[in-house]
């Protein structure tokens, strides 16, 4: 049965620039590990809200039968820690997220097909 996910970051406003650089152009290895790990539909949106802050909002659907074993592979992946190496200095992580979350996990109230 398929997953809809949606998160939620801060970006800091020194960082945005290489955000989007780094997003222009994602390795072609990352982007291959998102599919095998059951991935699709994967979107990510930016948004400067009335606080005067920069978030970035994803969206993704999950395809697979085991999201948290597809999801500690790809965190054990050298190539993948690398990018997030190069992308997590650029986020401001919600200071209310769940343990063990860096993007903020956002609850589906609406979904149409």
């Amino acid at each position: 049965m398929m997953q809809r996910h949606g998160m939620v970051v801060g970006v800091k406003d020194e960082e945005l620039e290489r955000y989007k650089e780094l997003h222009a152009a994602v390795w072609p290895e990352v982007l291959d590990l998102i599919r095998e790990s059951n991935i699709r539909n994967y979107s990510i949106y930016l948004r400067k809200l009335p606080d005067g802050k920069h978030y970035l909002f994803s969206y993704f659907e999950y395809t697979g039968n085991d999201f948290e074993t597809d999801m500690a592979t790809m965190a054990a992946d050298p190539v993948t820690k690398r990018w997030w190496a190069e992308c997590m200095p650029c986020h401001e992580p919600l200071p209310d997220r769940a343990d063990g979350e860096w993007w903020a996990e956002m609850e589906e109230v609406f979904h149409t097909d």
